[in-house]
């Protein structure tokens, strides 16, 4: 592979063959930190039941490819990166510009890309080859490559995926669909919900733009999905995978405590603990 990317201070390099860095305690490091994050700022985390959902069975390198609403995707992405066997080394890619704004990201895994240059192209794929020839390797993508609202339709992502695609085809490989939502249900905090598609098998070569317009759809199917389960507002159709906070707090649930107190009941937070 040839052609040149740069690094955090600016100077041109050629793309690496290997691996992007990535300190494995430090990533476990923060994705507890991520847990709990979220714990304090979500109802709850929860994953569709009637998705799919990642095994140790799941074998070869695995792109999962995201739809990107919020800026909250990351760290979602990251608790559910739990879901995996503990071996697993999960990367993803990056604007470099905002890497630099965030250097630690790269212990963690991430690897800066110019996503709108032909050398941010090749670097893309040269990056994320090396970094799913890892053993366990896991790449994690927010393919629509901005802000998108979750209801917006047709589900467009760059053709950079489906490059890669195209590239790991025969390689035993999968690619997974990841939608999130955070609506708010009945409580003060938003859910934060996640429902993974059924694994696209990589046994079979196909053009990159046959590629694409594959992934597209088929993420596009986990969002109506999950839209569905949503809009159902039925915490039992969804995996809990973290329990956040509930209740209004302050002197509204004070008064609350002390009224069930009085009454000899159980404090419960939930809005809809009836």
């Amino acid at each position: 592979m040839i052609g040149t990317t740069s690094d955090r201070t600016g100077t041109s390099r050629r793309p690496s063959r290997s691996a992007p860095p990535r300190s494995a305690w430090l990533f476990r490091a923060f994705r507890k930190y991520g847990c709990r994050y979220l714990s304090k700022r979500f109802h709850a985390v929860r994953l569709d039941r009637t998705g799919y959902r990642p095994t140790a069975e799941l074998t070869g390198p695995t792109i999962v490819v995201v739809n990107h609403p919020s800026w909250w995707d990351p760290m979602t992405g990251l608790v559910l990166s739990t879901l995996w066997p503990v071996k697993s080394r999960h990367y993803a890619p990056i604007e470099a510009e905002g890497l630099l704004k965030y250097p630690f990201l790269e212990q963690l895994g991430f690897f800066g890309i110019e996503s709108k240059t032909t050398r941010g192209g090749i670097a893309f794929l040269c990056q994320s080859l090396a970094a799913l020839a890892e053993p366990g390797g896991v790449l994690w993508i927010t393919a629509q490559g901005k802000f998108v609202d979750a209801r917006e339709r047709p589900t467009r992502i760059k053709p950079g995926v489906g490059h890669l695609a195209h590239r790991l085809a025969t390689s035993g490989g999968h690619i997974l669909t990841l939608a999130f939502e955070y609506p708010f249900w009945n409580e003060s905090k938003p859910e934060a919900l996640a429902r993974f598609g059924p694994p696209i098998s990589l046994a079979e070569a196909h053009d990159p733009d046959v590629w694409t317009a594959r992934i597209e759809q088929a993420l596009q199917d986990s969002q109506d999905a999950l839209a569905k389960a949503a809009i159902s507002r039925d915490p039992s159709r969804f995996e809990t995978i973290i329990s956040g906070g509930a209740g209004v707090g302050g002197v509204y649930d004070l008064w609350r405590r002390f009224k069930c107190a009085a009454m000899g009941k159980r404090f419960v937070a939930e809005h809809d603990s009836q």
